[in-house]
């Protein structure tokens, strides 16, 4: 029985990146074994054991054979005869298909290390084809080594668009659509994983909505990139500069949808695509089972993007039917991911990705300034029920407009 530690783990500590987590291949022995060294086992379809101790993954060496369509049609062989280098060969990519032995020795059999000193993404085999998962993994690799530079090697990227082609990413579940698309948000650079999507042609498979985008023209005068997919992505890239979250990034990649269902007689105007877009959230968010707080700010942002960029013009009681709109009243701590998002959107136009954004900082002392509005002076004249509302309502647009918005200047809708 030999144990090694495989895939990333490896590759990572050859980057210098942080290693958060540590599997491992066992050659030589069987289940019975490993369970009877305190071994569990966790594995379904192939047999996966986490450790005694520190409950690392701890995996049978083994080998795979395409049976049907789709990332589960493989049958697997994980006999105690199968070697290290045939469960490397079943590995994606050659940097992801090196193991380091117990006594620190590097076993590299398809040239992970240069490929990795090179910074290229190759693949392993041809085999790598008969997997639709592996063009998610690659292209959300991509996102997560994006600071280091790497490329996608050109017969890897044919490969790539052969699994849109034959149809094997439309056997991929939402399940898994979605969890790769998540940890691409929260990497370095998720417009990598995006733009490798829709050069491979599975951005019009899987997120037809944003693939709907490119070639969609806008004004001019507002957006000086014209298209509105390089728009989407531009704001997906200010979106990550602004914020960490996820669900901002979520949010600015999908904040336009509706423009790609303007009627053609209206172009490039959008007139009603915000609305139009609030719609297209709920499908996508619906098909791909995302989590509610995606949906839930994403809609909010698609709705209300508009009128925050267009803040110094709205009267009081507009700013109001704002803030009430985006739920900041009852749950201010939605408030900022809303303007990071919305702030992404105007900065994520070609030469405004330094220009002040003024409406932000409006719309938190407006949302302060709401918050601050007491109810007990109006409790004390006797107000009660719909008359105490309208009193508050009152109240709250006397106090948004005691902040001169108006005033001030600031930048038109982009």
């Amino acid at each position: 029985m030999e144990t090694f530690l495989v895939g990333g783990a490896v590759r990572d500590r050859m980057l210098g990146r942080p290693i958060h987590e540590r599997d491992y291949v066992v050659v030589g022995t069987t289940p019975e074994e490993m369970e009877a060294r305190g071994f569990r086992p966790v594995g379904r379809d192939f047999p996966v054991f986490l450790h005694p101790r520190t409950h690392e993954e701890y995996a049978l060496a083994r080998t795979e054979r395409k049976t049907a369509r789709g990332y589960h049609g493989f049958a697997f062989n994980a006999a105690p005869e199968v070697t290290l280098e045939e469960d490397l060969a079943r590995r994606d990519l050659t940097v992801n298909a090196m193991a380091e032995a117990e006594d620190g020795r590097l076993i590299d059999p398809f040239g992970g290390r240069r490929d990795l000193e090179a910074r290229v993404l190759r693949h392993v085999s041809p085999a790598f084809a008969e997997d639709p998962v592996r063009l998610l993994r690659v292209a959300r690799l991509a996102a997560q080594l994006a600071p280091f530079g790497f490329t996608i090697a050109p017969e890897t990227q044919a490969l790539l668009r052969e699994l849109v082609t034959s149809g094997e990413v439309d056997a991929l579940v939402p399940e898994r659509v979605w969890a790769e698309c998540e940890k691409a948000l929260i990497s370095p650079a998720p417009v990598r994983f995006f733009e490798i999507l829709r050069t491979t042609g599975a951005l019009d498979v899987l997120f037809p909505e944003v693939a709907r985008l490119f070639g969609v023209p806008q004004p001019p005068r507002y957006h000086p990139e014209v298209d509105t997919g390089v728009h989407t992505l531009l704001v997906l890239e200010q979106a990550t500069r602004l914020s960490p979250a996820p669900e901002v990034r979520f949010a600015a990649l999908v904040h336009d949808l509706g423009k790609g269902h303007t009627p053609p007689e209206i172009l490039p105007s959008h007139h009603g695509h915000e609305e139009r877009g609030v719609t297209l959230i709920g499908e996508l968010a619906q098909r791909l089972r995302i989590p509610r707080r995606y949906r839930d700010l994403a809609i909010k942002v698609a709705r209300y993007h508009g009128l925050v960029h267009r803040l110094f013009e709205l009267r009081p009681k507009t700013v109001l039917k704002l803030l009430e709109g985006i739920d900041s009243l009852r749950r201010p701590e939605g408030l900022e991911p809303f303007l990071a998002a919305v702030e992404a959107d105007f900065r994520g136009r070609a030469g405004f990705e330094e220009r002040p954004y003024p409406q932000a900082d409006a719309v938190r002392r407006a949302a302060r300034a709401v918050a601050a509005v007491s109810p007990e002076p109006l409790l004390a004249e006797g107000l009660r029920g719909a008359a105490l509302g309208e009193g508050l309502r009152r109240a709250r647009i006397t106090a948004i407009a005691a902040l001169g918005l108006q005033q001030e200047t600031g930048a038109r809708e982009g």
